[in-house]
């Protein structure tokens, strides 16, 4: 990998900044000062599962994945440099201070162009520009939707659901959605095939819809536990390392090879046959992974056929939300992205809780909203025991269009109730955020 000098510009160390896109949902995205230095992997595995997998982390200054932004401080004009199309590829483009100055790079071409706005302006200007390029339609209004996963992780059961239905019917929550997340599923990878915990995917996709409202399911559809039973009978499916979960090796899978495709294909239409019409896609980087594949496609666009034939698979009206998803490649393919990585994790103490390590990709991200798509700044959660829970609940009402619940209604105080509904009643419209919001 070869990264070659683009630019360079006089800086202000006092007054110039930085705009640094991360490669996916969880990867790190924020404005920085001149001196300072992003977030870095300290792992291999957040290497693979938070930045880009195949391009390693420059040791100093900023390194940005298709989309990087310059304030230079002096007064003169601000610098986008962008991927001329990153449908097909995404260049990893560095920017390092030498002396006064800022040296940027890049290991594949890109656009530059200056802009007289500062950062947030540009990333608005270039945020329009690049829907109408990408072909990308004007994001549709979102459902309202309680989700499992922060109250029941992974251990998660048809009867939790049943009772949280109840729940949001004797309290007449605004719910469009009651999504089932992690924990139905046999296997990673093995989507056929259902835990101990569920008896009738369709069965629960009937109640749920005699309520009134739509069903919804999480799929992780193209990562393989190497635990699973795809993982064993179709090891010519699969591309190379993504990681770490679940107590296993995590797999790529080939978005190009036959067999992979007419499974996803076949899960996907399962899951529609059955009542479900809204998708929670995650872990998506690894349909993206570098490595060789059936067909010559390099990881975008591979990953991008991948999103295209689970849309055919369940149809233009289904809800689809990216997480874990390569940003740019992204556009106009889902209806939704989460834009930052987990409110917090279940092994979290109180303190790890009140970081709220999803708050800044949340704002730095806050420009694609009603632009690429609705943001999904990730679940509310507002029971007592979240000690984080009313800094949160502030960030999901100035920074969340996909408004989700994920608490056991029954776990709900009064606040928590009221601050409920009232977020989940007041979501904004696809439309961007207002300037400075």
């Amino acid at each position: 990998m070869t990264f070659a000098s683009i630019d360079e510009m006089d800086v202000s160390l006092e007054h110039g900044s930085v705009y640094e896109h991360g490669w996916q949902s969880w990867s790190p995205t924020s404005t920085y000062s001149m001196s300072q230095i992003s977030p870095r992997p300290e792992q291999g595995w957040q290497h693979l599962m938070r930045f880009r997998p195949e391009t390693p982390a420059a040791p100093h200054g900023f390194q940005a994945e298709g989309l990087l932004v310059v304030d230079p401080g002096t007064g003169s004009p601000s610098k986008v440099y962008t991927a001329r199309d990153p449908r097909q590829e995404v260049p990893s483009i560095r920017a390092q201070l030498v002396g006064n100055r800022l040296v940027i790079a890049a290991d594949a071409p890109v656009t530059v162009e200056s802009t007289a706005a500062g950062i947030e302006p540009a990333l608005a200007r270039f945020g329009g520009q690049s829907t109408a390029r990408l072909g990308a339609g004007a994001p549709r209004t979102a459902p309202t939707v309680w989700c499992s996963w922060y109250h029941y992780f992974l251990d998660v059961t048809e009867d939790d659901i049943v009772e949280n239905l109840a729940g949001i019917d004797s309290h007449r929550l605004p719910v469009d959605v009651v999504q089932i997340d992690d924990g139905w599923q046999a296997g990673v990878g093995d989507w056929l095939e259902l835990s101990g915990r569920f008896s009738s995917l369709s069965g629960l996709a009937a109640r749920i819809m005699d309520s009134g409202r739509r069903a919804g399911i999480w799929v992780a559809p193209f990562v393989v536990g190497s635990r699973s039973v795809l993982a064993r009978e179709h090891p010519d499916w699969l591309v190379g390392e993504a990681g770490w979960n679940w107590g296993q090796d995590l797999l790529g899978l080939d978005l190009t090879h036959p067999g992979a495709r007419d499974y996803v294909w076949s899960v996907f239409r399962r899951l529609r046959e059955a009542g479900y019409d809204y998708f929670k896609l995650d872990f998506l980087y690894a349909g993206a992974l570098a490595g060789r594949r059936y067909a010559d496609l390099t990881g975008v666009p591979a990953y991008r056929s991948g999103l295209d034939l689970i849309r055919d698979a369940v149809g233009s009206e289904s809800y689809l939300v990216g997480c874990g998803a390569p940003i740019l490649p992204s556009v106009g393919l889902v209806d939704a992205m989460r834009v930052a990585p987990d409110t917090y994790h279940p092994t979290d103490a109180e303190d790890e809780q009140r970081r709220l390590r999803g708050r800044s990709c949340v704002m730095a991200r806050a420009w694609q909203h009603g632009r690429f798509w609705v943001n999904d700044a990730d679940c509310l959660v507002a029971r007592p025991s979240f000690a984080a829970r009313r800094e949160w609940a502030q960030i999901i009402e100035r920074y969340g269009g996909l408004r989700s619940a994920s608490d056991r209604i029954a776990d709900l105080d009064d606040w928590g109730m009221e601050t409920t509904r009232r977020l989940l009643a007041t979501a904004p419209p696809p439309t961007p955020f207002p300037p400075g919001r």
